[in-house]
Formats: C-alpha cells, sequence, structure tokens
C-alpha cells in the first residue's frame, strides 16, 4: 500500500491545484502579516480562513479527484489488491497532499514570522480538519458514481456544517437559554468539527470572554489536559468514522 500512497501523493503534490493552493495560503498569510503585525489579529483572519476555505477546499477537491482517479482505482482492482488497501492509499495520499499544502502555506510564514503556541495549535487543528473534509468526501464519492451528484453531496456537508448547523444550535440555545446548558453544549460542539476547531482556537486566543458564560466553562474545560484530549479525539473520530463507513460502502459496491 505504500508504494500506491507514494505514487498518489508524489502525483497530487505537483498538481497545479495543490501548488497554487498551497501559493494561495501563504501569499494570504505573509500578506496579513504585512497589513497588521498584531499576531493576535493574523490568526482571527487566518481563524476564519481555517474555518471557511480548507473545508470547503478540502471536501470539493477530494470528490473532484476521487471521481478521476476511478480509471486508475479500476486498473488497481483488476490486480490481485484488496479494495480496502486501494481506496485507504487514495485517502492518506489525498489527505496527506492537502495537510503538507496547509501546513507550508500557513505554517511557513508563520514560523517566519515568529510564530506562539497559538499558531503552532492552528496549523495543527487546520491539519486535522483537512482530514476531517477529505475523509467526509471519500464518504460522499462512494455513495454514488456520478461526479456531479458526489460534488452536491459534497456542499451539501460543508454547507451543514459551516452553515446549517450553526444556526440549529444558535436556535436550541436561545429556546432553552432559562436552563443550565454547559453539558449539552459541550455535546452539541463536539458533533460538529467545525465547531470544535472554533472553540479551540477562540480558547487558545483568550477571547473566550466574548463568548459569555458557557465561554468560560469551556475555558475551564479545554484548557485542561482533560480538553485538550476530548477535543482532538473527536477531530479524529470525526477523521476516522466517514472513512470508515465509506470503505464498507466501497467494498460492497458493484464498481
Amino acid at each position: 500500500m505504500l508504494k500506491i500512497i507514494r505514487y498518489i501523493l508524489l502525483d497530487l503534490l505537483r498538481s497545479r491545484f495543490t501548488l497554487f493552493y498551497t501559493l494561495l495560503l501563504f501569499l494570504s498569510t505573509v500578506g496579513l502579516y504585512q497589513i497588521d503585525g498584531d499576531p493576535g489579529k493574523v490568526m482571527l483572519s487566518l481563524l476564519n480562513i481555517l474555518l471557511m476555505v480548507v473545508p470547503l477546499v478540502s471536501i470539493v477537491f477530494s470528490t473532484i479527484h476521487f471521481h478521476n482517479s476511478y480509471e486508475f482505482i479500476e486498473l488497481m482492482l483488476s490486480q490481485p489488491v484488496p479494495r480496502s488497501r486501494v481506496l485507504f492509499a487514495e485517502f492518506f495520499a489525498t489527505a496527506l497532499s492537502l495537510g503538507l499544502a496547509f501546513m507550508v502555506g500557513i505554517g511557513v510564514p508563520m514560523l517566519l514570522f515568529g510564530a506562539g503556541g497559538g499558531s503552532l495549535i492552528l496549523v495543527g487543528t487546520g491539519f486535522l480538519l483537512t482530514i476531517v473534509f477529505v475523509s467526509l468526501a471519500f464518504l460522499a464519492s462512494v455513495l454514488t458514481r456520478d461526479k456531479a451528484r458526489a460534488i452536491g453531496i459534497a456542499l451539501l456537508f460543508w454547507f451543514y456544517f459551516s452553515l446549517i448547523y450553526d444556526a440549529f444550535v444558535l436556535w436550541l440555545l436561545y429556546s432553552f437559554s432559562d436552563y443550565p446548558l454547559d453539558q449539552p453544549t459541550l455535546i452539541l460542539v463536539s458533533l460538529n468539527p467545525i465547531d470544535l476547531a472554533r472553540i479551540v482556537m477562540m480558547l487558545q486566543m483568550d477571547i473566550s470572554a466574548l463568548m459569555g458564560y458557557t465561554g468560560a466553562f469551556f475555558r475551564n474545560f479545554f484548557g485542561s489536559y482533560q480538553g485538550i484530549l476530548f477535543s482532538l479525539s473527536a477531530l479524529l473520530i470525526w477523521a476516522v468514522w466517514p472513512i470508515a463507513v465509506a470503505n464498507r460502502i466501497f467494498n460492497k459496491k458493484d464498481l
């Protein structure tokens, strides 16, 4: 499987899109540091890129790549190679290529301009979020052979986690504002990888006071080793379960 991963990874790293994506992130980060030298404001701006652009690019690119690679996948499956090995090779190569592009595009400028602990957490969170949405993209891709329909499902995933889920949680918190919502909110946050990444980064940037009493609860929880372990575990679960479901579907699917 390592040979397959290496072949796909090298092909993806040489692709124009990956180079353009890396360059775009690099120039955006450098530009933000040039406009405002305050690391806190730069990180807040990068957080918006992390929460909106990175998931969108990851899920759309991965879906398109999977369907464009169907002939290669069929060729590999004509050999005595298990389906799971081919699927996971495609997944790991795609996740690594996009993850490396994110780390180089944002991580390198941060190191050049002096990165702190919060910057390293932002890069790590972005890398995990990239893997999560690549995993969701592969789930969307194996659900249908039609490329346009798969992209539609992928965009629906992104739209739901980016906008619809937040509106639902806001309505829920407003409707039950008279009740203690610390524990329920923690559960709701863990059900959305984007919200989970947002909460962790906001707490690391010390702006949890803007979140009121619930923000104080999150700070006490996520600021501890237990909270950090919880957040990392939740993101890892989000990275694992979609590709695990996709693997089961792919193994039973008539290609």
